[in-house]
């Protein structure tokens, strides 16, 4: 896998971390810059470590089903995305008083649920032999600048983004299973 796929799945799993970091930016009247190294720290950290979490859990299984591998990373991919793509479409109000809050605790929280995606996805690149720690670094870096983006993204812009940040990753993961079934079965 190339570094322009890496980009690609960066920013396709980026997007529920840059969807909550928006909500942060709402919450609060004025953004500091620690609010946004903060969600930028925390976003990025845990994105890069699922996907080596993942990655050397897959690593475990990958000689057992290395014949349906690219299956189970399209599988995997297709999921995450189609959640998203479908938590794009819900209208509920998702800020709330957490949203505001910066502390440790609900950052922690924050950042664990807005990264199980990134864990699947880790277990998906042990099939595909990705290059771990350029995917890690990349996938950490850019969630990392979204998520700062999008506190100020919220602050600023409001509601009207998150929605469409979401349906855009949930696509492009979406559209990268697919890339990796045809890949392999085609080729």
């Amino acid at each position: 896998m190339g570094i322009i796929e890496l980009l690609v799945i960066a920013v396709g799993v980026s997007m529920d971390a840059f969807a909550v970091s928006v909500c942060k930016g709402l919450s609060v009247s004025r953004v500091r810059p620690a609010h946004a190294l903060k969600t930028g720290l925390w976003f990025g950290g845990f994105q890069a470590m699922m996907p080596l979490i993942g990655f050397f859990l897959g690593m475990s299984f990958a000689d057992l089903v290395s014949a349906v591998d690219h299956w189970i990373a399209f599988v995997l991919l297709a999921l995450i995305g189609a959640d998203m793509i479908k938590e794009s479409f819900d209208r509920k109000d998702s800020t709330s008083a957490k949203d505001a809050d910066f502390s440790s605790g609900t950052m922690l929280a924050m950042a664990v649920a807005t990264s199980i995606d990134a864990l699947a996805i880790g277990v998906s690149f042990a099939f595909l032999k990705v290059n771990i720690w350029a995917a890690v670094l990349c996938i950490g870096l850019v969630t990392g600048i979204f998520s700062a983006a999008g506190v100020y993204v919220g602050n600023v812009f409001g509601r009207r983004y998150k929605s469409m940040a979401e349906l855009a990753g949930g696509v492009i993961l979406v559209v990268m299973g697919l890339k990796i079934l045809i890949e392999h079965t085609m080729l």
